[in-house]
């Protein structure tokens, strides 16, 4: 997978919900992440409360579109 952002924008990027900053999930932690839609990785907060999707390499950062943990 190819992030369209370099680190610098990256490292701007904050939650809708909590203002936390977010980072890129490593490969096992977005295995606990779901979505209807297919997605190729994540980006979480940083104490693991909310993830949003990356698809087609571009961060997908609304809040109606967080990804629910799996059960």
């Amino acid at each position: 997978m190819k992030l369209s952002l370099s680190e610098e924008v990256l490292s701007l990027l904050v939650c809708p919900a909590t203002k936390k900053p977010l980072r890129l999930a490593a490969g096992s932690e977005s295995a606990v992440w779901t979505s209807p839609e297919l997605f190729e990785a994540v980006l979480v907060t940083d104490d693991g409360s909310h993830a949003y999707p990356i698809r087609e390499g571009f961060p997908v950062i609304v809040a109606g579109e967080a990804l629910s943990r799996k059960s």
